[in-house]
């Protein structure tokens, strides 16, 4: 590659937006990271200059790039790679998403929440107390032949 240019997976890992290089790979494989709303390739080469747009559902972050760097630096050294451009309306959709209390599950997926087991015990609760109302006989039939 040449100088001055680095792959944008690891860029993506080097500034901590990611854990893992591989999970910042698998990112750009899923076309979760653009740059000028096209999916770009792990291994595309990045320039200071360009704004890169991240997709970590419920939101996206925006950053431009002021450096480039290969290896991992401490968070404090950050700033001095990427400004982070995201608007504060995706912050305010992250926070609503962490008030509802769904951030970690979709709805209907999971173990249900204390309200959603009371939802459904009252529920079978209901539909079996109509068994009272049935009366079983037992008494053979065959008798009357």
């Amino acid at each position: 590659m040449p100088k001055g240019e680095v792959r944008i997976d690891k860029w993506l890992w080097a500034t901590r937006i990611f854990k893992t290089r591989s999970i910042a790979t698998d990112a750009c494989k899923k076309g979760r990271v653009t740059i000028s709303n096209m999916p770009v390739k792990p291994s595309r080469p990045l320039k200071v200059g360009e704004v890169i747009d991240v997709r970590k559902p419920p939101i996206t972050y925006t950053f431009e790039v002021l450096g480039l760097i290969e290896n991992r630096v401490g968070a404090k050294l950050v700033p001095e790679y990427l400004r982070n451009l995201t608007p504060k309306s995706q912050y305010d959709m992250l926070e609503m998403a962490r008030i509802s209390g769904f951030i970690d599950r979709q709805k209907g997926l999971g173990r249900p929440t204390k309200k959603e087991g009371r939802a459904l015990a009252e529920f079978t609760d209901a539909m079996y107390d109509d068994f009272d109302d049935f009366e079983l006989d037992f008494d053979d039939d065959d008798d009357d032949e």
